[in-house]
């Protein structure tokens, strides 16, 4: 493990059937962290428009990243699993919560499929990931954090990953795994 201290604030991000949930949990539990799903503070209007299959636009979305922002920033040490796949969106998370430190998780094309297809009991219909990949932009040169290929990783091997990454990250991303 690195000797950088790591990140106090945290925000896994990525497509719906990257791995976020998963992978937040776990990289909390490691750092001793405080866990959050920002699928949780989505407003019901939200939910029951993606439930629906129609994909949020930016005004659906605004005031439910101010409050995945307030939310994180009233923790001093949290892990969130959020989408956060505009680079305005990340803007907005870190209006509350300036010194967020992103994890973009990046499967294949066929990882997402064969998980979107396992999944069940989420309100994200699998027919939305085409919205979710045209939307994602790639973490920036201005963003902190690193980005994960997580195809084929397990779950051990992606914590140590990620937590080696964040370790070593400044303001540009690193690219893990392969």
């Amino acid at each position: 493990m690195s000797k950088t201290p790591l990140p106090r604030r945290i925000c896994v991000m990525g497509v719906s059937g990257a791995g976020k949930t998963t992978t937040a949990m776990a990289l909390a539990s490691r750092l001793g962290a405080v866990f959050l799903d920002a699928d949780d503070l989505h407003p019901a209007a939200n939910v029951a428009k993606m439930a629906a299959g129609v994909a949020l636009d930016d005004e659906d979305r605004a005031p439910w990243l101010r409050a995945v922002g307030e939310t994180v920033a009233g923790h001093e040490h949290v892990v969130v699993a959020c989408s956060a796949l505009k680079h305005r969106y990340r803007d907005l998370l870190r209006d509350t919560a300036p010194d967020l430190i992103f994890v973009l998780l990046v499967p294949s094309d066929d990882e997402l499929a064969r998980r979107l297809a396992a999944r069940e009991g989420h309100f994200m219909p699998a027919s939305l990931l085409r919205s979710q990949l045209a939307t994602l932009e790639p973490l920036g040169p201005d963003e902190a954090g690193v980005t994960v290929d997580v195809s084929g990783a397990g779950l051990d091997a992606l914590i140590a990953a990620v937590v080696d990454g964040l370790g070593a990250a400044d303001s540009g991303g690193v690219t893990l795994g392969g």
